[in-house]
């Protein structure tokens, strides 16, 4: 699908501006001329000026193309399902992955969605554990986020 860049330019500048919004009370650390708002509003920045580019560019060629043009792809059942099937695993993970924990709510929607791009079995059940284990790695121990153990609480590491 091609939809004008106007559009993507126009979404960029209010995300953008909605981060400046809600970095603007940010407080700054004591003696430090910087605080925690420094980063996400320069991207915030960068997010609106990359944006106003691309509403000026959009906008000029609004009357060579049409606004929105559907791709041949979006007319196959292949890829209406493996999209149904991203977007069943999102709320499948929002719904189970307290009661069923990281590893295996992830390792299911992994083999899913290696399932719906029509990986062989062996491959899909393979890399689906590969990609649990290294997420779960780069989460939970390199980044030390909180993720839940769920049925798997007693073997916890």
């Amino acid at each position: 699908m091609k939809i004008n860049d106007a559009f993507w330019g126009a979404l960029f500048m209010a995300l953008g501006a909605a981060v400046l919004w809600a970095v603007r009370d940010y407080p700054n650390i004591p003696g430090q001329p910087v605080g925690p708002a420094l980063f996400p509003g320069l991207i915030a920045m960068g997010l609106c000026l990359a944006g106003a580019i691309l509403l000026w560019q959009g906008w000029r060629k609004r009357t060579e193309a049409p606004w929105l043009v559907w791709e041949a792809w979006v007319h196959s059942p292949r890829h209406r399902n493996a999209l149904a099937v991203l977007l069943g695993s999102v709320v499948f993970y929002i719904a189970v992955s307290e009661r069923l924990g990281f590893f295996l709510t992830a390792a299911c929607m992994m083999l899913a969605l290696f399932r719906a791009l029509q990986l062989p079995w062996r491959k899909s059940v393979f890399w689906a554990v590969l990609a649990t284990l290294a997420v779960h790695f780069a989460f939970y121990k390199l980044l030390r986020v909180n993720l839940p153990w769920g049925v798997l609480t007693p073997i916890a590491w």
